[in-house]
């Protein structure tokens, strides 16, 4: 007989300062576990449906983001709240819920909030619900970082790098990169707001004790950075001149959508997930719709992991991830796991009330 449950399993709460203390310290563990997760994705053992947009007429430069998904085989999301079946084999489903409300700049707080919703692969109920912005930012630097460890790997390290907008996705894609050990001669900086790219350049790139150029413009920044970050809010492309990268940088497109078609066109493309990428009118969706076809969509992160592709050294390098909802569980069960193994979980105890099929029946 199939051994029976007991009841459901607990239901916990991760706030951002559980969360932020359980990832302090781990950025290389975070960048590994964030390549098992794409390794997992590329092999076909997980499930990533398409990513649904919320929008909203009267707030066109809002929206809403819900990535669903599910993790199976052997990754480090086990949970350790003694639920019964609740192992690292049986993987993790959930959602993110993720919003981006640009104009939150202008009231002093982030444009981005998030949370993430873990359920039990065995019986679907939720958890655990963590704030999810601090883990997005987490794995969206992690797998910025594995792209840029692969890719220079095969091209040369950089040595002056450059960041094309200063937000919070700058610095811990920065975190992130430090882990990487490169020997770096100078860090650049560009900003629509001067006061953000200066800012920025003192309390994020000021302490690596490394020179620190703030540049006039983006052709500046770019020309002279042989790996550039960008990690901007624009909603349409504004960087459109192939010539500003004739020295063939590698390029972590992390907001994508600021580069020309052209530019595009003239690069080695690798992206995180082709069906899902190209979407929304991502820059390489706006390539894919000029040209009529995907040809200029050389690889994956999973074919740069698994040894398949060779970047070009005489092509920019760029790589545009979308951003898979299977980053999102697998870095936050293991959130869960740290912070409940620490005593740093919320615990919410009858969070589940009606778990009799008959027995409250008629009652007042």
């Amino acid at each position: 007989m199939a051994e029976q449950q007991a009841g459901p399993p607990g239901f916990s709460v991760v706030p951002g300062a559980a969360v932020h203390r359980a990832l302090a310290g781990r950025r290389a563990e975070i960048i590994d576990l964030v390549e098992d997760a794409y390794r997992l994705h590329g092999e076909g053992r997980t499930v990533n449906p398409p990513s649904y947009f919320l929008r909203f007429p009267d707030r066109p430069s809002a929206r809403i983001i819900a990535l669903p998904a599910s993790v199976g085989g052997e990754v480090d999301v086990d949970r350790t709240d003694g639920v019964d079946g609740a192992d690292g084999a049986d993987g993790v489903d959930g959602i993110k819920w993720i919003s981006s409300f640009p104009t939150n700049l202008d009231l002093g707080i982030p444009r981005a909030s998030a949370l993430l919703l873990l359920n039990d692969p065995r019986t679907g109920y939720p958890y655990a619900c963590l704030e999810g912005s601090i883990i997005s930012a987490a794995r969206t630097a992690a797998s910025a970082a594995s792209a840029a460890r692969r890719l220079a790997a095969q091209r040369g390290t950089p040595r002056r790098v450059g960041f094309f907008g200063t937000g919070l996705i700058a610095r811990f894609v920065q975190d992130y990169l430090s882990q990487l050990g490169w020997q770096i001669d100078e860090f650049g900086v560009f900003d629509l707001s001067a006061q953000y790219a200066a800012s920025f350049a003192d309390q994020v790139l000021g302490p690596t004790g490394r020179p620190v150029r703030v540049h006039p413009d983006a052709e500046s920044l770019i020309r002279s950075s042989d790996l550039i970050v960008f990690a901007t809010t624009a909603a349409t492309p504004h960087v459109t001149d192939p010539s500003w990268f004739d020295h063939n940088p590698l390029v972590l497109h992390i907001s994508l959508r600021d580069l020309g078609t052209e530019v595009v066109l003239r690069s080695a493309n690798v992206v995180d997930d082709v069906e899902h990428v190209l979407k929304a009118d991502t820059s390489v969706h706006l390539a894919e719709q000029r040209t009529g076809n995907r040809d200029f969509l050389d690889a994956t992160l999973y074919d740069v992991l698994a040894g398949t592709f060779t970047a070009p050294a005489d092509r920019p390098v760029v790589f545009s991830p979308f951003g898979l909802g299977v980053l999102d569980l697998v870095v936050g069960a293991h959130v869960h796991r740290l912070a409940t193994a620490a005593g740093d979980t919320v615990e919410i105890g009858g969070f589940f009330h009606e778990l009799d099929r008959h027995q409250s029946a008629g009652a007042s």
